[in-house]
């Protein structure tokens, strides 16, 4: 294979590897924005895609975001390839973020934050292992509580997709005609 190592990275550097990039986190962050930029579809499309992926990304079932996004960007006008993509939100640098917020914005949006208990005591919940015991402390405040805020960062992660896209594809656009300009005016001064 030509773009191989030579030497091989071990286990620990590949793990590594994976949760600090060797290039930086704003190259990581910049390679994405162009995956999105270069989605197929229009603005509209492509940014729906993205923000249901977003939205879905909040709820608490971890593994099943991409099975909620492709049917509702599909179902909104929505680039489901964009939809998948949006779903990375969940990830394990925000993850611990976003089960604790969600959890307590459902505490307090259903009223049980007086029950009581300010911090989640998932040792003692797992411990017996009963799913169905796991639905009203866990769960149910985690899912109600993930509306508000993944809303909220859909909406703005359609806006700036949505510009975003825009922008690029009219300053691509101009750059392309005014290259298209000059190689016309090169011929023609060629073919007098």
């Amino acid at each position: 294979m030509p773009f191989r190592r030579r030497t091989s990275l071990s286990f620990v550097q590949k793990l590594r590897h994976a949760l600090i990039p060797p290039k930086g986190f704003r190259r990581r962050l910049s390679y994405f924005r162009l995956r999105v930029m270069r989605i197929g579809g229009s603005p509209h499309a492509v940014a729906a895609g993205l923000a249901v992926g977003v939205v879905s990304a909040w709820t608490p079932f971890l593994g099943l975001h991409i099975l909620f996004a492709v049917p509702f960007a599909y179902l909104l006008g929505g680039s489901m390839v964009a939809a998948a993509l949006g779903t990375t939100f969940a990830n394990p640098v925000t993850c611990p973020i976003i089960w604790p917020l969600t959890w307590k914005i459902g505490e307090v949006m259903l009223g049980q934050s007086a029950a009581g208990h300010d911090h989640l005591d998932l040792g003692a919940l797992f411990s017996h292992l009963d799913v169905s015991q796991l639905w009203r402390p866990i769960l149910e405040p985690m899912l109600i509580g993930s509306i508000p805020p993944g809303l909220l960062c859909g909406m703005v992660i359609y806006a700036i997709t949505y510009f975003g896209i825009r922008s690029f594809r009219n300053r691509r656009l101009q750059r392309l005609t005014a290259r298209a300009q000059v190689l016309r005016s090169v011929q023609s001064g060629i073919g007098a």
